[in-house]
């Protein structure tokens, strides 16, 4: 029997687990995790403050998930790995391995800011642990500046705006989600938000603190209660470089998970893996993609074969009642053709490009998307597609009669 050992326990870690049982039902698998908690899902830590879920319905397993199986779950921060000795070192202890997964995730990033020691009440939000904390110091008359404008900083206003006195958002870029949305879907979504309350100084950031005052570097002072800082976040690849796998943004991996180190495998958020709607390699930190290359890395772990090639960056999300999604990538006009259509509260866009869809955004009604996403995910050449009906909806009576034919097995 082989013994397996994962660094992490989010969504990648189980994953693996559950990808090595689909192989292996004996060999040992130990799980050390710096965070001392189950995992659970991290994109509900928003809707835990909002009062939407509970601390319990945020687990991603059950409770028995690692008894069931055989899984030692050991909480700890690791230390260093021994390639040449196939050893991991944990909280003054050692373990050896045959097969090991890095599912380290990542980290907040907190730029150098003047003054930032100053602020007495200032939070990350990316885990449990730091929606446990800022839930401490919520008050009706506290104000709030959260600096970062992407998912993490918006999905925090989301969940404490109706908990407080005022929500501040700023952020350098000049739109809101700027990693995931274009200048006018971004527009669209802005403009929702601060129909619910909340302020943006977008192209703008702080620049110094004291205290309970923000500078902006464009000259205005924010005052606020509480700060929260979701500038943008880093891959935890320290473990592995100090080890002597290749890294870039993120642990250099190959289609099956490996990395450049003989019987290490990275999964998740801490990794830089194929992007096949760019077909170049990148971080794809989103929780589907955690998930299936942990999958993956632990079916290769414990002897089977499994590869991931087409993984695309792909986003699912909502505010207030707002939902957006979208996947693949978009170009600049004139590279292709950008077909636009807006809604009532909500707008489309298809990127279009040698006769492929390359990516697409949609605010509002989401109907459809998935065939969207499978039109890129694919690379599905649109001669076998109706791009009128393409354009309007995305549903099946948009394929030529004979790819619906293939489509449904035989029937049209």
């Amino acid at each position: 029997m082989s013994k397996f050992v994962i660094i992490g326990n989010g969504v990648a870690a189980a994953g693996c687990i559950e990808g090595i049982r689909s192989v292996d039902s004996q060999s040992e698998i130990t799980v050390i995790s710096a965070e001392k908690h189950p995992v659970y899902s991290r994109p509900l830590i928003s809707y835990y403050l909002e009062g939407k879920t509970t601390l319990e319905k945020m687990n991603y397993r059950g409770l028995d998930f690692y008894d069931k199986n055989n899984a030692e779950l050991i909480y700890a921060a690791a230390e260093k790995i021994d390639v040449k000795k196939r050893e991991v070192t944990f909280g003054g202890k050692k373990t050896k391995f045959d097969k090991l997964c890095l599912a380290t995730g990542s980290s907040p990033f907190v730029p150098k800011m003047d003054g930032l020691e100053s602020v007495k009440n200032k939070f990350t939000f990316m885990t449990m642990d730091d929606s446990l904390a800022l839930e401490k110091v919520l008050k009706k008359d506290s104000r709030v500046l959260i600096v970062g404008a992407g998912l993490i900083g918006l999905k925090c206003a989301e969940g404490i705006l109706e908990r407080v006195s005022s929500v501040t958002v700023c952020d350098l870029a000049d739109r809101v989600l700027s990693s995931i949305l274009d200048s006018e879907c971004a527009a669209v979504m802005q403009k929702h938000l601060e129909s619910k309350g909340i302020r943006f100084l977008l192209s703008d950031s702080a620049e110094s603190f004291d205290k309970n005052a923000a500078k902006m570097k464009r000259g205005e002072t924010v005052e606020f209660d509480i700060l929260v800082l979701a500038v943008g976040v880093r891959a935890n690849v320290s473990l592995a470089k100090d080890a002597g796998a290749d890294v870039n943004r993120g642990i250099i991996i190959d289609t099956k998970m490996q990395t450049t180190l003989e019987n290490i495998y990275a999964a998740g958020d801490c990794t830089e893996g194929y992007d096949s709607s760019i077909g170049a390699n990148r971080v794809l930190a989103i929780l589907p993609n955690a998930y299936m290359q942990g999958f993956c890395a632990g079916v290769n772990m414990a002897g089977g074969d499994s590869s991931i090639t087409n993984a695309i960056p792909m986003n699912s999300i909502g505010f207030f009642g707002l939902h957006c999604t979208s996947a693949g990538s978009y170009f600049a006009d004139g590279e292709g053709e950008i077909f636009e259509q807006k809604t009532c509260g909500g707008i489309k866009r298809l990127y279009i490009k040698d006769n492929k869809l390359t990516g697409y955004i949609i605010i509002g009604d989401v109907t459809g998307a998935g065939i969207y996403t499978s039109l890129v995910r694919e690379k599905t050449d649109l001669c076998d597609v109706d791009i009128d009906k393409l354009k309007k909806d995305a549903t099946l009576a948009m394929f030529l009669p004979q790819t619906r034919r293939k489509k449904l097995g035989g029937v049209v």
